[in-house]
This record gives C-alpha cells, structure tokens and sequence, in this order.
C-alpha cells in the first residue's frame, strides 16, 4: 500500500506538469499576468484577446477555432504596464542661432494590444522618432529664454502633437517633460560661465557699496540728530542753571555768593589760565594801591 502511494506521489510531480504542459500547447488553458494581454490570432485574422489576469479556457470565449491556434495561428503576448523613455542630446537651435541639446522624458502604455501588433511594425520606434521630430520642431528657433524657463508648456505642446498618432498605433503617451536643456559648444558655456561670475562680481559689488551708502546715510542722521539735541540742551542749560540761582538769590543770598566764588573758580581751572597768588599782607600790594 505505501509502495502504491510512493509511486502516485511519483507519477503526480512527473507527470502532471507535463499533462499541463501539453494541454497549454495545444491551447486548452492559457495563463494571463497582470498587466499583460493576449492577442489570439488563426489564419492571419484576429481571433480574440484575452485581458483579465488569471485562468482562462480559450476555447470558452472562442469557440472550438481556438483548438486550431496551435497549429495555424499565433498567440502574442503584449506587455501593458506603463513604459518609460528618456531622449538624450536632441539637437535644435535658438532664435540666435545657438546650437542646444534637449532631453525629454515620456511615458507609454499600451491601450489597444491589436493595433499595437499589427498597425505599425516598430510602435516604440516610430513613437520615438514622433517625440524627437516634435520635440525638435516645437522647440526650434525659439528664444533662448522662453526655451530655458517655458519648458513646461512646451513639453504639454510636444504630447499634444504626438498623442493623436500614438492612439491610432494602440498606445497611449503619457507625461512628457523637457528635463534638459543645455549648451553643445564648450567655448560659448565658458564665455557664459565669465559673463556669469563678471556679473555676480559687479552685482555683491554693488551691494557692498548700497550697505555702505545705507550705513553712512544712518550714521549722519544719528549724529545730526545727536547734535541737535545736544544744542536744545545746552540752549535749554542757561534759563535753568538761571532759575535755580535766582531761587537761591532768594532764600539765602551768602549761599548764591559762596556757588558764584565756586563757578568763578571752576572757570579759572578750566581755562589753563596762569594764577598768581599774593598773601593778604604783601607790600606790592600796598604799592599797588589795591588795599
């Protein structure tokens, strides 16, 4: 009983997959993956296309012709995920004449598997050679900065050329972008490249000398308003200094004499003048006759 069992098992992982195997050839199943389409063809005629992933009997949705595929018909596979492509150094010139390389970046899925077979031979070529052509003739002749700063309106113009053609081949343009845009001639991106500099120069020059002016402008106004306060205060300084001394002139006139001899002397101090001082009893100043 076990050796039988053994020799099922066996005879299970042999022979099945090659049952399975020759039913698939023979066209009794076919296996769909996601994102892929299979396009059924029988004496040079569309047959049929399957779409929906998973398990199908083709001879459920075609019939018993599906029976003749293997031998008189084709089955192709059709990949349907979103493809994308990138077109290096595609050369235009600028309204001055200057010779540009241009990247663009598209995307492309596949809408119609039929058509993608059988209306053009190179779908993915001739959906190259359509970007390049359009990328090439919306973006020729076009001022250099309209070409640099516009690129989104220009990668929208290029995908609306090319997306009535593309659907007719069975596919569908997705985004489309200019991503590059650059010089070709190494002489002119160096003369570009000292314009450039010259010009960042001339421009944190120019700064330098405004923060200067600025600074310079801030400090005379600070100091002309400095100065004019200092002069309403020492206009201010007299009729005070004079109000205080007539009320002590009022009060106590020995006190105003004693801050007068004060101030008389602070003055004589300040002023670096020469004081001689002669005792009270000294005969010149009996001879003076200031006694």
């Amino acid at each position: 009983m076990q050796i039988s069992n053994f020799i099922t098992l066996v005879a299970g992982f042999v022979f099945l997959p090659i049952v399975f195997e020759i039913a698939r050839i023979f066209g009794l199943y076919a296996i769909v993956k996601e994102r892929e389409a299979q396009v059924f063809t029988l004496f040079g005629k569309v047959l049929g296309t399957l779409q929906e992933p998973g398990l199908h009997f083709p001879i459920q949705h075609f019939g018993a012709k599906a029976l003749l595929v293997p031998f008189f018909g084709e089955r192709h596979h059709v990949d349907l995920r979103l493809r994308q492509n990138y077109l290096r150094d595609q050369m235009v010139n600028s309204e001055e004449g200057t010779p540009m390389g241009v990247g663009i970046w598209y995307e492309m899925q596949v809408i119609d598997p039929v058509a993608y077979l059988f209306n053009n031979a190179n779908p993915e070529g001739s959906l190259e050679a359509n970007v390049a052509s359009a990328t090439i003739s919306t973006l020729s002749n076009l001022e250099m900065a309209k070409m640099l700063e516009d690129r989104h309106p220009l990668s929208q113009k290029v995908r609306e050329i090319v997306s009535p053609m593309s659907e007719q081949w069975g596919y569908r343009l997705g985004s489309v972008y200019i991503r590059k845009v650059a010089f070709t001639d190494r002489q002119m991106v160096d003369n570009i490249t000292d314009k450039v500099v010259k010009r960042l120069v001339q421009v944190t020059s120019a700064m330098k000398q405004d923060g200067e002016n600025r600074v310079g402008l801030i400090k005379s106004q600070t100091a002309f308003k400095v100065s004019q306060k200092m002069a309403e205060a020492a206009a201010t300084r007299p009729a005070v200094v004079g109000a205080a001394l007539n009320q002590i002139a009022q009060r106590d006139p020995e006190i105003l004499d004693a801050v007068l001899k004060v101030l008389e002397v602070d003055r004589l101090m300040k002023s670096d003048a020469e004081v001689e001082l002669l005792p009270k009893e000294s005969k010149t100043i009996l001879s003076l006759g200031l006694e």
